[in-house]
């Protein structure tokens, strides 16, 4: 039967309300994110010497809380300490749960893998493969978060590091609608001791423990778009993070772009 295209329209409007009925009925959501950077910085400490960086991801979230997500950029920092390498990748798997309340109080325990695909032919004394795992647990209250993250293996490389953690406070303030400050401080601490440690009469944290502090400037200008400058400092030890003549935690300046979906 041949319709008419008042009743094509009416049959248009009637299937769009019920995709979007459906939509809303779902317990489930899923996002994704890809952004243009200047550089990739993160915890203070540059992970692509200074150089632009291209990121993305995506996210599942269900009404009950659980989510699971991957985050990808390119990064330098590991190849441009140990000759030989070739990782060039970093890749973030995460799940857990979060929960918000009407009062503002907002929790979230979960797992991180950072995986840095790659080969690892020759590394030196007190360093190991980059990947590492971290459980994580934060509390948030309106503007504020604080997140501390434990690791349960080797942290980022160094050897003998099982059980650093990372503590850090996170304010985001919004000025309007679009625009929004973000204030962030943090301490990054080692344990054990590498070969490399023990060799020069150390500890893992007397080389790399290490505070640093954020502040970013956010401003969405357009449906799903944002637009962020982002100041970092560390007073990270040059005797620890010095690489290709420069120290990672230098202070850098940070602009970018981001599209979420």
């Amino acid at each position: 039967m041949r319709l008419q295209l008042s009743q094509l329209r009416y049959l248009a409007i009637a299937m769009a309300l019920a995709a979007t009925a459906e939509a809303q009925e779902r317990p489930y959501s899923v996002t994704a994110n890809v952004g243009v950077h200047t550089q990739y910085v993160y915890r203070g400490l540059s992970q692509t010497n200074e150089h632009a960086a291209i990121q993305g991801g995506a996210d599942y979230t269900h009404s009950s809380g659980f989510y699971a997500g991957t985050w990808l950029s390119n990064v330098s920092w590991f190849s441009d300490t140990n000759a030989g390498t070739s990782n060039s990748l970093e890749i973030d798997l995460y799940t857990g749960f979060r929960k918000a309340w009407d009062n503002g109080l907002a929790a979230d325990v979960g797992y991180l893998r950072y995986q840095y695909p790659g080969s690892y032919p020759s590394l030196p004394a007190g360093t190991v493969e980059p990947h590492t795992d971290e459980s994580y647990a934060a509390i948030g209250w309106k503007w504020a978060t604080l997140k501390y993250s434990y690791a349960f293996s080797d942290l980022f490389g160094v050897e003998d590091s099982e059980g650093s953690d990372y503590l850090d406070l996170t304010v985001t303030v919004p000025l309007t609608d679009l625009l929004s400050i973000t204030a962030h401080a943090a301490h990054q601490d080692f344990t054990g001791a590498s070969t490399a440690a023990r060799l020069a009469a150390t500890t893992n944290d007397a080389l790399y423990s290490y505070d640093d502090y954020r502040a970013t400037l956010n401003y969405g200008f357009a449906q799903g778009w944002s637009a962020l400058v982002t100041y970092t400092h560390t007073n990270a030890r040059d005797v620890g993070y010095t690489v290709l003549g420069n120290n990672l935690g230098d202070d850098q300046v940070i602009m970018g772009i981001t599209r979420s979906f």
